[in-house]
């Protein structure tokens, strides 16, 4: 057994005494071997830098993601600092370090079409389904302003201001902006105040579930899917789609990326900055249908 070995079953051992979980110490005891492995040889005192990069090269060329690298460096970086701690080393060689940056996901947005499938608005007949006028004032809230789940669930009735064709929404870390709701959202949205008294009891949020109180985000994710499977839609849909797909659809008719940024409270305009991508997507689409020199043969 060498020395790196002998270190790594003590600081495992500071982990149980600190009572970590046993799937957090089995992550850190496979995480760890990957070092053990790739420097058989090294003495503890002579692991460099370098050791540390080439290690992270080789497992990124054997087909390690970015994010499972992050962890793994992670945790060769909780091993040293804690030898640190302890005064056995002077200094983390993986101090600096970090793994390869992962691509950066789009988001997955719906396209005009679709939604106009998704929201499209049943006959209510002489009795209409209360949750179903329900679930369609939320989902077209959530696309006409660009709500995140968690501020749709917020909501109180008074934050709908028919005056002024606006919404009061909180978002995170409790900030507060004003968005813009369209004709149909308050149409929708008219409709289930108007059946809501009857079905909230004393309740203060604006949507309630089947027990007369706040809706729960589950809920809401539930009933997206299941609207979704109804209108024949293939892909799947979660709450979050319908805020992406606000915000591309008004930036590809738009073009205005600060008003995107503000309607989706941003506090960065990088944030939103995600969006032009999808718009550039659209642009070049639409550049290889119409234009005739680009056409793929």
């Amino acid at each position: 057994m060498t020395d790196l070995d002998v270190v790594i079953d003590g600081f495992l051992e500071a982990l149980r005494a600190r009572q970590y979980s046993r799937h957090s110490l089995a992550a850190y005891e496979h995480d760890l071997a990957h070092l053990t492995r790739a420097l058989p040889d090294k003495g503890l005192m002579d692991i460099q830098p370098h050791d540390i990069r080439r290690t992270l090269a080789s497992l990124h060329g054997q087909g390690y993601a970015p994010k499972s690298l992050g962890r793994i460096l992670s945790a060769w970086r909780s091993l040293f600092r804690h030898l640190a701690r302890e005064g056995v080393l002077e200094a983390n060689p993986c101090t600096g370090i970090r793994p390869p940056k992962a691509p950066r996901r789009l988001p997955h947005a719906l396209s005009p079409d679709d939604m106009a499938q998704l929201l499209e608005a049943p006959d209510p007949g002489p009795s209409p389904d209360p949750w179903r006028v329900r679930d369609l004032a939320m989902f077209e809230l959530m696309y006409s302003s660009g709500l995140r789940l968690s501020e749709l669930v917020g909501l109180a009735p008074g934050d709908a201001d028919p005056a002024t064709g606006e919404i009061r929404v909180t978002g995170k870390g409790r900030k507060e902006r004003i968005v813009p709701v369209g004709r149909q959202a308050w149409e929708a949205l008219a409709a289930w105040l108007a059946l809501r008294p009857d079905l909230a009891r004393d309740e203060t949020a604006l949507f309630v579930g089947a027990r007369g109180q706040r809706i729960a985000p589950r809920v809401v994710q539930q009933r997206l899917k299941a609207l979704a499977l109804d209108r024949g839609l293939s892909q799947r849909v979660h709450p979050h789609a319908l805020r992406h797909s606000f915000a591309s659809h008004v930036l590809q008719s738009s073009g205005d990326l600060r008003a995107v940024q503000e309607m989706l409270g941003h506090a960065s305009l990088s944030s939103t900055q995600i969006y032009t991508h999808l718009d550039f997507q659209h642009l070049a689409q639409v550049y290889d249908q119409a234009h005739p020199r680009a056409k793929k043969k």
